[in-house]
This record gives C-alpha cells, sequence and structure tokens, in this order.
C-alpha cells in the first residue's frame, strides 16, 4: 500500500493551488478560493473511478467508518458481524456508535467467512461489515446473497483495496456503502483521509451532514444559515490533505499495474518452494496486489519462515502476534480498557471477548504471512528479493 512512493510534482502542484488561495477548509469562501474545490474535486473522482454516483470524503478512514455507521442507520444496540483480523479501527468504529461488535471466523481468503455467518446472528443482528483485508476481496457475492435473504445491511470495509474488484465491479459497491482510507501507508493517500462511496442518495447526503455537524449545506455563503436535520460531529477533512490525494488518485491505475507485476513475479518464484499454498483469491484479476499473502504447513514453521525471511532481508508480517489486526492481541477490548464508560456497555448480554475462541482462524492465522508489495523495487531489488525468499524457505 505505497502511494508514497510515488510523491513528485503532481502532489506538489495540487497542495500549492490550495496554499495559493490560503482556503483550507473543503466548504465556502467562493471569492477566494480560485475555483479550487480539492475535496469536491477528489470525490467526483473516486466516484467516476468506483462507478458509483456518490462519494464523501472524510478526514480518516476511521472517520468514513464512524459516518458510514450512522448514515445506514446503525447505532445504539445493533449487533454488527465483522471479522477477526481487521485493523482495530473496524470494531473502534462500531463501538463508537454504540453497536456491538459480533466476531465470526475468516476463511482462506483472509476475511470474513459467508459459509460462518448464520452462526453468529441473533435477533439483535442490524448488519454484516466484511473487511477486504490486504488488497484483496472476501467472497462478497456469497456474503451479499446472505445479507439480502436475512435482510441485514452490507456495509464494506474496502480501507486496504482501493483499486481492488470482484468481477469487474469495485470493493466497496455491493453494499448500502463501502468505506476506504487514504492515511499515510495506503495505496492512495493523503496523509490522513478516508472515503464513502454509495449510490444511495440518502446514504450520501446523511454522510454530507453527518461528517459535518449536521449542516444540511443549503444556507448558502453564510454556513450560519445551514439547518440541521440531524445531529452529527466534525470528521470534515481538509483541502490540503485532499489536494494530495487528488494528486495520488491520478496515479491508481499505474501504482495498480505495478504492484500486480512485482507481485506475480515473486509469487511464481514461490510456487516451487515445497509446503507453501497461498490465500485464496474468489477473482485473482481483481487483486490489487498490495500483499503477497502465503500459508505455511504449521505454527512453527510460519514463525521459523517470518524469522528466516527478515534476517535474508526480505520480512514479512506474522499477523499472528501483531497487537493491531488480529483479535488474540486485542487485550484492550478483552478486558475493556478504555478512558470512560462506553455507549456500547449499556447493551445486555455483551460477547464475551475474552472468552472469545474462533478455531478456523486461530488454524489460518497462525500459518499466515503477508509480504508488503513495494512500487520502487528496481529488477535488480526483485532478483534479490527472490532469491532472499527462495534461501529463507528452501
Amino acid at each position: 500500500m505505497p502511494g508514497f512512493e510515488l510523491f513528485s510534482d503532481e502532489e506538489r502542484k495540487q497542495v500549492n493551488d490550495v496554499l495559493e488561495t490560503g482556503v483550507l477548509f473543503r466548504y465556502g469562501f467562493e471569492g477566494a478560493r480560485n475555483g479550487h474545490f480539492k475535496a469536491l474535486e477528489f470525490e467526483k473522482k473516486l466516484a467516476q473511478i468506483t462507478g458509483t454516483r456518490f462519494s464523501h470524503l472524510c478526514s480518516s478512514g476511521t472517520a468514513a467508518l464512524c459516518t458510514a455507521l450512522a448514515a445506514c442507520g446503525i447505532g445504539a444496540g445493533d449487533e454488527v458481524i465483522v471479522p477477526p483480523f481487521t485493523f482495530v479501527a473496524t470494531f473502534e468504529a462500531l463501538i463508537q456508535a454504540g453497536a456491538v461488535p459480533v466476531f465470526a471466523d475468516i476463511d482462506q481468503t483472509l476475511c470474513l467467512d459467508p459459509d460462518r455467518l448464520e452462526a453468529a446472528i441473533t435477533p439483535r443482528t442490524k448488519a454484516v461489515v466484511p473487511v477486504h483485508m490486504c488488497g484483496a476481496m472476501a467472497r462478497i457475492d456469497e456474503i451479499k446473497a446472505f445479507c439480502d435473504k436475512k435482510g441485514l445491511i452490507l456495509l464494506e470495509d474496502a480501507c486496504q483495496s482501493l483499486g481492488a474488484s470482484f468481477k469487474g465491479s469495485h470493493l466497496g459497491t455491493f453494499g448500502k456503502a463501502g468505506c476506504f482510507s487514504f492515511d499515510s501507508v495506503k495505496t492512495v493517500t493523503c496523509g490522513e483521509g478516508g472515503g464513502i462511496i454509495t449510490n444511495d442518495e440518502d446514504i450520501y447526503t446523511r454522510c454530507c451532514q453527518y461528517a459535518d455537524h449536521g449542516h444540511d449545506h443549503l444556507g448558502g455563503p453564510d454556513r450560519g444559515a445551514d439547518d440541521h436535520p440531524i445531529m452529527g460531529t466534525n470528521y470534515r477533512i481538509s483541502e490540503l490533505n485532499a489536494a494530495v490525494g487528488v494528486a495520488q488518485l491520478g496515479k491508481l491505475d499505474r501504482i495498480v499495474e505495478i504492484q500486480k507485476k512485482n507481485k506475480a513475479a515473486i509469487k511464481d518464484a514461490m510456487k516451487k518452494i515445497e509446503g507453501v499454498t497461498f490465500r485464496a483469491l474468489p477473482d485473482p484479476d481483481g487483486d490489487s496486489a498490495t500483499f503477497l499473502s502465503f500459508f505455511m504447513p504449521t505454527q512453527d514453521q510460519a514463525e521459523q519462515a517470518a524469522k528466516k525471511l527478515a534476517k535474508n532481508g526480505a520480512p514479512c508480517a506474522y499477523w499472528y502476534n501483531n497487537n493491531w489486526h488480529y483479535y488474540k492481541e486485542w487485550h484492550h477490548l478483552k478486558k475493556m480498557k478504555r478512558a470512560a464508560k462506553l455507549p456500547f456497555e449499556l447493551s445486555a448480554d455483551l460477547p464475551d471477548y475474552e472468552g472469545l475462541v474462533l478455531e478456523q482462524s486461530e488454524d489460518i492465522m497462525k500459518r499466515a504471512l503477508s509480504m508488503q508489495i513495494m512500487l520502487s523495487w528496481t529488477d535488480d531489488d526483485m532478483d534479490k528479493r527472490i532469491q532472499a525468499v527462495l534461501n529463507a524457505l528452501t
């Protein structure tokens, strides 16, 4: 997810457009901004790229998730099924909404297993939030079919998967809304930023209102004349962040092309290594190729492989012991460590997060490793990396 590797004059020009006007706020100041509306420009491009009717930018991927949850009507006491392998923002957003995260197993896609959803449903289940991890897709068609059958809201967390698709449709377009992150290490970066896409005009309107203190943006130049149809908060993105994103979004096709080329070369070389298997991809052509994820036969072999790969100069993430991305190490959630009492604690029958056991996910994550695919690798870098992998794993 290395958009920062391609910073150049395009990003500097977009930022200077904003600095020369002195208008860093995304709304208003029409007379001073010299026609520059970077957030709006980014939103139009994002909607065009993903083939959706609407897009709204926020200050982060987490803010995008919080905004989309509110816009979809997911709130206090609602149970939402999520995977245990994701960035912590997924469950944090739910908790901020007052909703209750309910974890269900992942499968060999490293994403939510549609076959495990039925067992996680209760009368309070309101939605399913699959997370398209590490640049590729869940079995999203099956998850969508399940949600449609059960009358559940489908909200996609595609924060790590801009540029990925499933059978020709961009990830994030299968449910009520989809969310992206544009933080400092994502495929396309604003430094900090997030985005929501949707084909539902009502959802879009509520996103715009919720992320800007409930403003309806109908009062004209005087924001004090705006009405407030709903209560909201401040999840606005700045024009400076959006300006960086405008330039980065123009490079998305090139970024994905390079990632796919580099990933394919390493993966082809690894196919000859005995015992190594690869993450299941429901649509290999739709992979954005930000990571090459693979499995070793046992936990011990995965741990040893991680050490050898790092020693040989080809480090890979061993998510099983990662404090951010897998529930095993989310001790703050398990022990309910928080700054103050949270609204979702008022819900009856909260899940036992400390005693949670997801055997299928455990078996998969104990053996999983992921290599981040970089854009800046030269042919010589690629040869050295492939040799380093072969030296470590054979």
